[in-house]
């Protein structure tokens, strides 16, 4: 299991070179300021995510925790703070686990079109159990009426479904839609009126006109 080597923070600090400020807490973990290396903690997010459990090492001991949120600055696209969630032995947490389309698709290869319905799987379990991803291959769909639903993937020993039937889909082959350029009737009496209209420019006076005189 991943760990992050964390250091105490006063309330008011906010910036250490190096690292950025985080907090973590839980039920029976009162909030916690915490600084975290900032090299270390961009490879426990890219390796572990925020789905699967890691090790905080603080002074008060290692706790069993998991990213709970990420704050990135919107020029630099780095994290500027993190949120830890502790977890208590035992207990179980709910995550949304992205899903990985792997191999190649023989509707696909036909002219077929891959429609992916979910792109995470939202699943329940202890931390030490929970998949950092689960793998689809795509190459069962081999015709337009191919479908994976979600219970043709296999979870691991100890991991449920939260809020989410087996029977729903995870991705599908759809026939390719060809768009058709609407065709806008021309309305005949609107180029007639503005005929007549250039024609009485043209030709001098309207007939009203020359019934008042």
């Amino acid at each position: 299991m991943m760990q992050i080597t964390t250091l105490p923070r006063a309330p008011k600090e906010t910036v250490k070179e190096g690292h950025i400020p985080a907090v973590y807490y839980g039920s029976h973990a009162q909030s916690t300021p915490i600084f975290i290396n900032t090299i270390e903690f961009k490879k426990v997010l890219a390796d572990a995510g925020e789905s699967s459990s890691i090790v905080l090492v603080t002074e008060h001991g290692k706790e069993n925790a998991m990213i709970q949120d990420v704050q990135i600055d919107p020029v630099k696209s780095h994290p500027i703070h993190a949120d830890f969630y502790v977890i208590e032995k035992g207990q179980k947490v709910h995550v949304k686990t992205p899903i990985e389309f792997t191999g190649e698709s023989q509707a696909v290869k036909d002219g077929f079109v891959l429609v992916k319905v979910l792109h995470e799987l939202s699943i329940e379990g202890e931390p030490q159990v929970l998949p950092h991803e689960f793998t689809v291959d795509i190459s069962s769909l081999v015709s337009k009426d191919s479908v994976i639903h979600v219970r043709d993937i296999v979870l691991p020993s100890g991991v449920e479904l939260y809020h989410i039937s087996g029977d729903d889909i995870v991705a599908s082959i759809s026939e390719v839609v060809e768009e058709v350029a609407e065709v806008v009737p021309v309305d005949l009496s609107t180029i007639e009126v503005e005929a007549k209209g250039k024609k009485e420019e043209e030709g001098g006076e309207p007939e009203a006109e020359k019934a008042a005189e």
